[in-house]
């Protein structure tokens, strides 16, 4: 960062909150610490829960205009009154640091992108510096959702893996998992993978944080029987989370360098 303003580039993220939901303050939080702790600046605009779709558009636009801001956070999920997708839209693409906007999801499926999701771009630099090769592996996406099991696909898909996306319509899920070199599970329910469902020597990457009856926090796989099987599996808290918060700090910084014409 003290290079960048060496060179005069500054580097501002502006995050969006609506309504009080627990979860969502906490993730809001910990992307505020990061943005302290790296030295960009930010931006916080927490809206109450009845603030209207167009009132929330309206403040994505006025940041869509801002010079000091790079990069645009609306956290989700939303109150059920705004649509989502429309207000994802209303986002630049130039400042969509999260990488949900059409476009950036249109650029991420042919493989010439500026953004990646934060979560599956955290998984590929997990699995990068555990020096994984994923050519001709197998791997099995559980989970098909917009913000991680669609784009983890194509990012494995872009490093040669043989890819299966699974789902709530799957048959025969353990069969599938069963065959899987490297399991992303995603689908937010608690400890929903086993041991006995994956083969000796998988990698398995737990991207799920589920919050039990004794307040335990827990992933989508049953850690205990699945390590014992595991060559090597993510913890919950602690392991996609962090990498998450960094691939955002990551998305900023590259929005602010793009917009100075760096690469």
């Amino acid at each position: 960062m003290a290079k960048l303003k060496d060179e005069g580039i500054s580097v501002g993220l502006a995050v969006v909150i609506v309504g009080d939901d627990p979860a969502s303050r906490v993730y809001v939080n910990s992307k505020k610490r990061a943005c302290e702790e790296i030295g960009i600046y930010s931006e916080e605009y927490a809206l109450k829960g009845e603030t209207t779709q167009e009132e929330l558009i309206e403040l994505v636009k006025k940041l869509n205009e801002k010079d000091d801001i790079n990069g645009i956070l609306v956290q989700l999920p939303l109150p059920r009154h705004i649509d989502e997708e429309a207000v994802i839209n209303a986002i630049s693409p130039e400042k969509d640091v999260d990488a949900f906007h059409p476009v950036n999801v249109g650029k991420i499926m042919i493989g010439n992108y500026d953004f990646l999701p934060c979560t599956p771009a955290g998984v590929m630099e997990l699995i990068a510096e555990s020096e994984i090769d994923l050519a001709g592996k197998e791997c099995v996406v559980v989970g098909r959702s917009n913000i991680v099991g669609k784009p983890m696909s194509m990012l494995l898909l872009h490093k040669n893996a043989t890819v299966t996306i699974c789902h709530s319509k799957t048959k025969n899920l353990p069969k599938v998992i069963k065959r899987a070199d490297l399991v992303v599970v995603a689908v937010g329910r608690p400890e929903m993978v086993t041991g006995d469902m994956i083969k000796e020597g998988a990698v398995v990457i737990d991207v799920g944080i589920n919050r039990l009856e004794n307040k335990k926090l827990v992933g989508d796989a049953h850690f205990e029987s699945c390590k014992e099987k595991a060559a090597a599996i993510t913890p919950v808290p602690g392991g996609v989370g962090p990498m998450t918060i960094a691939m955002l700090m990551k998305n900023t910084v590259k929005s602010a360098k793009l917009k100075a014409g760096r690469k």
